[in-house]
């Protein structure tokens, strides 16, 4: 892969970002702007982090990374849980992006898995053509 926006946990962490910013747009939810931005930051931390681990070119910085990105993910399904016990948003539409970010958590540690045992030490260590 030469891009990160082709990496399957990036895409599942964009998709997560879109849900996040839609919900914190309806009901009571968006009147706490506090909450919202710390929502939003979390979910696109997730992304972010993935974005940002893929573009250093090697495995052991990217793992950091990675390990940043799961770390926010967890920090999201936390903030689910919030929401739902303060009524922002109803049982369906929490579990349904609880399991999303759990799914994805996971996903990002069997990546994780796989970049520790890859032969391949990284980007910066190949000789690419252009």
């Amino acid at each position: 892969m030469r891009r990160f926006e082709e990496l399957d946990i990036f895409q599942k962490s964009r998709e997560l970002c879109k849900e996040i910013y839609a919900i914190t747009k309806e009901g009571e939810f968006h009147k706490d702007s506090r909450f919202v931005q710390q929502i939003h930051a979390s979910a696109g931390s997730v992304m972010d982090n993935i974005a940002e681990g893929f573009e250093r070119d090697g495995n052991k910085e990217f793992i950091n990374f990675l390990y940043i990105a799961k770390g926010s993910c967890g920090e999201v399904r936390s903030q689910i849980i919030r929401a739902s016990d303060v009524g922002y948003i109803d049982n369906v539409t929490a579990t349904k992006l609880y399991n999303d970010s759990l799914n994805l958590s996971k996903s990002i540690a069997k990546f994780i898995t796989s970049l520790r045992k890859s032969p391949i030490t990284g980007l910066k260590n190949l000789k690419l053509e252009t």
